[in-house]
């Protein structure tokens, strides 16, 4: 089925490879970004158009001028220790502004509605692996955020039909094989990064944050998936709607954890690059182990990750090259 996909926070780091998956697929993605994180280079597929989704006007706009039958929104303030510094923001964009295109897409006569949401919405895990039945009590104002939205759409699927997915997002990785767009973060805080400039020499002291938890090297464990997996789910999620499925929510991980001090000894494998990684404190509001139960996307989306840990880290590290210039 083709036809023209509205995406916010399309020139973002998931948004514009889950362009580049739409332009396969047969899509046309219109990307819709204030470039706040974003980057005009990223929207290669498809129309642009500079504008906030707190601004009715132009949203409206956007959906007259090219008339989407789906909707995709990634757009929202994303670091965990900035919500708890400044929540105002955070409510402001991820639910003020998501509140406002939600509404203009439900005007417009929209088909579907996918949701970039994360696992933040579970807040301290009770039991692992974690399925979509985990209780939802968020730990910072940027999960809050998150389920907010989650809940609006919840009660307009129920009492008035809007055919909505949300994807509850693991730790998010890799980049496009070709190069063509990447994790372009400034500054940068995800941890594969920041691993990848001490291995190019670029910062020294990657730090291990917390060697005493109850796991089986002491460092945390994260599940970590591949960008181009987490854009495919998309795909299925848009069709699954445009083919008239139900709507709900779903995890997006490979259901395998890999902790930090594994994730660095693989990254020097990979890379042929030794580097440091000194122990640290814990951070506050970090859980031991958040691993996927992706059971449920397998089974109604038809969706299966297929990326490994080491395509991961080559594909960043390839990118991560190209774009230090190393």
């Amino acid at each position: 089925m083709a036809g023209n996909i509205l995406v916010t926070g399309g020139a973002g780091y998931i948004g514009s490879h889950t362009c580049l998956a739409l332009a396969e697929a047969g899509y046309t993605p219109i990307v819709f970004d204030n470039l706040s994180n974003g980057h005009r280079e990223f929207a290669q597929w498809g129309p642009f158009v500079e504008g906030d989704i707190r601004d009715e006007v132009a949203l409206k706009q956007v959906m007259d001028e090219y008339s989407p039958i789906g909707v995709i929104h990634f757009a929202a303030l994303i670091e965990v220790g900035e919500s708890v510094k400044r929540p105002g923001p955070f409510y402001a964009n991820n639910v003020g502004g998501a509140i406002t295109l939600i509404n203009v897409a439900r005007e417009a006569g929209v088909k579907a509605f996918v949701f970039s949401s994360t696992c933040a919405t579970y807040g301290e895990p009770q039991y692992m692996p974690m399925d979509e039945a985990h209780p939802q009590k968020p730990i910072n104002p940027y999960g809050h955020s998150k389920l907010m939205i989650e809940q609006v759409l919840a009660d307009l699927r129920t009492y008035s039909g809007f055919p909505s997915i949300a994807l509850r997002y693991f730790n998010a990785a890799g980049s496009d094989p070709e190069g063509r767009v990447g994790e372009w973060h400034d500054p940068e805080t995800h941890a594969i990064p920041i691993a990848l400039d001490n291995a190019l020499g670029l910062r020294e002291g990657f730090r291990v944050m917390g060697t005493d938890y109850d796991t089986r090297d002491g460092s945390c464990i994260r599940d970590y998936i591949h960008v181009l997996d987490l854009a495919d789910a998309h795909i299925c999620a848009l069709n699954h709607l445009l083919n008239g499925g139900e709507g709900g929510a779903y995890n997006l991980g490979t259901g395998t954890g890999t902790s930090v001090i594994e994730l660095v000894n693989a990254i020097r494998r990979v890379t042929g690059k030794a580097f440091d990684a000194a122990p640290a404190e814990r951070r506050a509001g970090d859980a031991p182990v958040l691993v996927a139960n992706n059971a449920k996307a397998t089974s109604d989306l038809g969706w299966t990750p297929r990326h490994s840990l080491d395509d991961i880290i080559e594909t960043a590290w390839a990118w991560h090259v190209k774009l230090r210039g190393a």
